[in-house]
């Protein structure tokens, strides 16, 4: 398939004005993006190479914490609760862990019981809490 020379220059043309169109459409240098409440106007650019885009949220938004900070679940855990379930953990091997395993091991038997009390009594109270 042959491509005749007129089709050739056609296809060259079309080649160097696409760079020359892309280069007169160029960006904006400066974007603003701004949250309005209410009825508040948009304020309008200074400029012309100067975009503002507005987002419109209800009256009642305006001096909340932001949603996705005000769910945000905290994601660490206190150094009492750590260092909690490293005893716990470690518990079965040293003394007053009411085990046949390590030495001693027979002694915590009732600092077990204690635990286990005061275990069952918050789970007892958060489940009080729960009921309407």
């Amino acid at each position: 398939m042959a491509c005749s020379p007129l089709r050739l220059a056609a296809l060259l043309s079309l080649a160097a004005a696409f760079p020359a169109a892309a280069q007169a459409a160029a960006p904006p240098e400066r974007q603003s993006t701004l949250v309005i409440y209410g009825n508040d106007p948009c304020p309008s650019s200074g400029a012309d190479n100067e975009v503002v885009v507005c987002a419109r949220r209800p009256e009642e938004e305006r001096y909340r914490i932001p949603r996705r900070i005000r769910e945000r679940q905290p994601t660490e855990t206190s150094w009492a609760s750590r260092v909690e379930g490293l005893e716990e953990e470690g518990r079965v091997g040293r003394p007053n862990s009411c085990s046949v395993v390590g030495s001693y091991g027979f002694t915590g038997c009732n600092a077990a019981m204690i635990r286990q009390w005061y275990a069952e009594r918050r789970a007892r109270r958060a489940a009080e809490r729960s009921i309407p």
